[in-house]
């Protein structure tokens, strides 16, 4: 594996566990009455989308240019 393959996938698992943590987050307070929380860990979900979005971006982009 190239070191920009292994630096890609490196990014996507800190996006994912990432993920992971702020999805239990949004699931612990459905349990809770804190409506302004929730909405800050969504607002923290779409601002993980946009950041997966660059990374599938950034690889259509290398796999386009074969590498």
């Amino acid at each position: 594996m190239t070191a920009e393959a292994e630096d890609a996938l490196k990014r996507v698992e800190e996006l994912h566990e990432r993920l992971v943590a702020t999805r239990a987050e949004l699931e612990r307070l459905a349990d809770q009455d804190d409506p302004d929380a929730a909405v800050d860990v969504l607002t923290q979900l779409a601002d993980l989308a946009k950041e997966v979005e660059v990374e599938l971006q950034k690889a259509r982009a290398r796999a386009d240019a074969g590498g």
